[in-house]
């Protein structure tokens, strides 16, 4: 992969060749590429959103507004997932060094730049005050937002591939969802600053689009469950969601999250054992569901969150601002 110049594979995703095998690639969720589909899509409009949303110092939490945000993106998840992670990337991603697939197209995508770390190399540079070519600041963090109007016009949501979450949303008539997904942090990053950036800016979208509940997959390391046995069991016996919310997998892909007695668990322990990610669920207030799924393309067991808007900590919405205005710009 690192024989492959940089310029090829930026200049691949406008080629006759990537456009043959973007027409004839399948995603390994089985989710079909639409016609329109490109390694780098254009964002769709923000309806009047931002794109700054907050900042702390040099950190930034804003919405990619140009195809290029996108794809910076789409670098920062490859180099987390597939370099860092034991993710597998397909023949597209490994060629672009890109995490990509057909949902992009149809996401907002949240990134935290740094404005006090230049862009690596491959990055795009941008213009300054005095018209100078200045490299981009740094996209430190992101996440995918996938709203439930948007996902009902496109064919569903990514979850779906794992988990039943068409039988939640029936549930829940007149509830706005919002998926969470493809979130990842570059490791010198992976602070308080920037996690509550990230939530700041999840907190300002949702209150703009009036979204009632939020859910999306989140994943511990590693696809033998036995080796998971004790945070998967925490889950289960301590924050499996309520009935009415509790989502299970779909047929033929779950593994049992109950694999030890309550009472064998140690809380102190299986926190430890918990990626931070869904610590930091934990502590908003979200739920999971009932099972997990391994996930061998990128190495991971995958749990579901589930977080109405209603039940998030009032201290979390006191820290933030009820209407978002602690960390805005």
């Amino acid at each position: 992969m690192d024989s492959v110049p940089s310029r090829l594979m930026s200049a691949a995703s406008g080629s006759p060749m990537a456009a043959r095998l973007i027409g004839g690639l399948q995603r390994s969720r089985s989710i079909l590429v639409p016609p329109s589909f490109s390694p780098a899509p254009k964002p769709r409009p923000a309806n009047g959103l931002g794109p700054v949303l907050g900042r702390i110092g040099s950190l930034e939490v804003r919405l990619a507004v140009t195809r290029k945000d996108v794809m910076r993106a789409q670098k920062l998840r490859y180099s987390v997932f597939y370099e860092e992670m034991s993710a597998i990337p397909d023949m597209m991603c490994r060629l672009t060094r890109r995490d990509m697939d057909a949902f992009d197209a149809l996401c907002d995508h949240l990134l935290v730049v740094d404005h006090a770390a230049a862009a690596p190399s491959f990055q795009p540079f941008a213009s300054g005050p005095d018209g100078k070519k200045r490299r981009k600041p740094r996209v430190v963090g992101t996440y995918r937002l996938l709203r439930q109007e948007v996902a009902e016009r496109h064919g569903g949501f990514y979850t779906e591939s794992e988990f039943d979450i068409g039988r939640l949303v029936a549930a829940h008539p007149g509830r706005r969802f919002l998926e969470l997904g493809r979130s990842c942090v570059l490791r010198p990053y992976r602070d308080k600053r920037t996690v509550e950036l990230l939530w700041h800016g999840i907190w300002a979208y949702v209150l703009h689009h009036r979204v009632d509940v939020m859910f999306g997959c989140a994943s511990l390391e590693g696809t033998d469950p036995a080796r998971l046995a004790v945070p998967l069991s925490f889950l289960h016996h301590s924050a499996r969601a309520e009935d009415g919310w509790r989502v299970r997998p779909v047929d033929g892909r779950g593994v049992s999250m109950d694999r030890l007695p309550a009472g064998a668990v140690q809380p102190r322990a299986a926190m430890q054992a918990l990626p931070p990610l869904i610590k930091g669920y934990l502590r908003v207030g979200a739920r999971f569901g009932d099972g997990a799924v391994v996930d061998h393309q990128f190495g991971t067991t995958d749990v579901l969150v589930v977080l109405p808007v209603e039940t998030i900590n009032p201290r979390y919405i006191g820290h933030f601002g009820a209407d978002a205005s602690r960390h805005a710009a």
